[in-house]
């Protein structure tokens, strides 16, 4: 009988894995251990790729990172309406996005409320995005810094939605940017 060989898993694999086991079962799932199980391999594959769990923690967090400030430079459209409505929905339909890592970010967040390194991740995203919001609403002429705020809030607080209208998160959050276009 001769044995099939797995395909070796990757750095993408393993990062891959740890946001599914993130979004499954919170941060307490991404020890090399549970990992390795989950994929059903050895702790020496976790560690042939990451010199440590911190390293992997780190990984995973620039992933999200990365995705969700690229996410933002593809907001685009031809005004500064469209593109400040372009940006607000690309926030909050993140957790439908084609990246995983952004797909996450509901997890990414919660975690983020118990562990120093990935608040300060999500603190980074969150000044950034709400730059881009706020420089935005001013090109539009709204210079309220607080409207960014309650945008971001908005968006944000409907990613965090656990219900079927999950879809329809771009389609609020651009009436919102209406309502605040409004007041100008």
């Amino acid at each position: 009988m001769i044995a099939r060989r797995r395909p070796r898993l990757t750095r993408d694999d393993w990062l891959m894995t740890g946001l599914t086991a993130l979004c499954e079962g919170g941060p307490g799932t991404l020890g090399a251990e549970p990992l390795a199980r989950r994929v059903g391999a050895t702790k020496g594959s976790f560690y042939w790729h990451f010199d440590d769990v911190p390293g992997f923690h780190a990984a995973l967090l620039s992933l999200w990172q990365t995705d969700a400030e690229t996410a933002l430079l593809t907001a685009d459209g031809a005004t500064d309406t469209a593109r400040l409505r372009a940006t607000a929905q690309t926030i909050a339909d993140s957790t439908t996005s084609n990246s995983p890592a952004l797909r996450s970010e509901p997890a990414i967040r919660a975690w983020a409320q118990g562990n120093d390194l990935a608040a300060g991740v999500v603190a980074g995203v969150d000044e950034i995005r709400l730059a881009r919001l706020n420089d935005l609403l001013a090109a539009c002429g709204i210079g309220n810094p607080e409207m960014a705020r309650i945008l971001y809030a908005s968006a944000t607080g409907m990613q965090a939605l656990q219900d079927t209208a999950r879809d329809t998160a771009a389609t609020a959050i651009g009436s919102l940017v209406d309502l605040i276009l409004a007041l100008r």
